[in-house]
C-alpha cells in the first residue's frame, strides 16, 4: 500500500526547519509557521530588538532559510538583489519586533505588524509592509507627549516613535 503525502504540510515543514532551526538552536524553543512577533517570549523579543551583529544575524538566519537563500554566514555570497531584499526585510521585521515592545510597555497601541505570522511577514514582505506603511503604530494616549504627538504629520510620526526605541530598550531590560 502507498502512503499519500501531504505536499503542502511537507512543504511547510521544510520551510519551518529551513528558518526556525537556527532560532530553536539559538533560543530553545520551538516555533511554527504561525508563530507571530507578539507570540514570542519577552527574552526572545529584547535579544531581536538589539541593535548590532548578534541579533541581525538571528535575523538573516530565519530570512534566509525561509526564502532558502542558504546559511546567514552565506549573505555575502548573495547577489546584490537578493542581499537587498534580505536586508529590506531584515529593516522591517526589527521595526516590527520594537513596535512590539513599546506595545508592551504600553507605549504605543496595537500595530498591523501584529495580525502577521513571522512567516507572512517574510514570504509576502511587500504586501505585509504596504499594510503596515498604511497603518502605522499611534502613541498611546497615555504618554505625555500625545498631544504634541497628534499634531505632527505622518512622516514626522513615524521618526518620533522611533527615537523612542534607546529609552524603550532601558525600560523593557528592566523588566526582564
Amino acid at each position: 500500500m502507498t502512503k499519500v503525502v501531504d505536499l503542502k504540510a511537507y512543504r511547510t515543514k521544510l520551510l519551518e526547519r529551513r528558518g526556525f532551526g537556527p532560532w530553536e538552536k539559538r533560543f530553545g524553543k520551538s516555533f511554527d509557521s504561525t508563530t507571530r512577533i507578539v507570540d514570542l517570549s519577552d527574552r526572545i523579543l529584547f535579544y531581536l530588538a538589539q541593535p548590532g551583529e548578534p541579533s541581525s544575524v538571528a535575523y538573516y538566519e530565519f530570512i534566509m532559510g525561509i526564502l532558502d537563500l542558504g546559511a546567514a554566514l552565506k549573505f555575502h555570497y548573495l547577489d546584490n538583489g537578493e542581499q537587498m531584499r534580505v536586508v529590506d526585510i531584515h529593516l522591517f521585521l526589527v521595526d516590527q519586533v520594537r513596535f512590539e515592545m513599546m506595545r508592551r510597555l504600553q507605549w504605543i497601541g496595537s500595530f498591523e505588524g501584529e495580525k502577521f505570522s513571522l512567516v507572512e511577514m517574510v514570504l509576502e514582505f511587500d504586501k505585509v509592509k504596504k499594510k503596515c506603511r498604511e497603518n502605522p503604530p499611534q502613541l498611546a494616549t497615555s504618554k505625555s507627549e500625545y498631544s504634541n504627538y497628534m499634531r505632527m504629520t505622518a512622516g514626522d510620526k513615524e521618526v518620533f516613535i522611533r527615537q523612542m526605541l534607546r529609552e524603550a530598550l532601558e525600560v523593557f531590560e528592566k523588566r526582564l
